[in-house]
């Protein structure tokens, strides 16, 4: 067990760290993002999107809480915004559970709102914006 980072170093190196990301999460089907309002959470996410062949925009599901889009490969991914909810029983009327456990990939965005909703098994995701504007995305194992 340890630390897991990647760097991102400007947005010319977003896919290079999102085909990294993929590669390192090992099958992790359930991906929290904590990370600070403008740290890049939906811009990550976008090119992890790219990477998996998703051709659909990909944008932020703030008002809808969640997106759906289909990979090259015909998987579904899951990209949820939990900004605006203010109470549990709003994620669980959109049915979370069916979405956590549909084996697909679930990329979350504001989980903090929905903490106690998370599975165990989800992996917490860190982005953090360095003094040079750089990023580091890091979770431990």
């Amino acid at each position: 067990m340890g630390r897991t980072e990647i760097n991102i170093n400007g947005l010319g190196d977003l896919e290079r760290a999102a085909g990294s990301f993929l590669e390192k999460i090992r099958g992790n089907r359930l991906i929290a993002f904590y990370a600070p309002m403008g740290a890049g959470k939906t811009t990550f996410t976008t090119a992890i999107c790219k990477c998996l062949g998703v051709t659909d925009p990909v944008c932020s599901p703030t008002f809808t809480i969640v997106n759906e889009y289909v990979t090259s490969a015909g998987q579904t991914v899951y990209h949820f915004d939990f900004y605006r909810i203010a109470k549990l029983s709003e994620a669980i009327d959109i049915g979370i559970d069916d979405y956590f456990y549909s084996g697909n990939l679930c990329l979350m965005e504001w989980p903090e709102n929905i903490e106690e909703l998370l599975p165990e098994e989800t992996l917490k995701v860190h982005i953090q914006v360095n003094s040079d504007l750089s990023r580091t995305v890091w979770w431990e194992e």
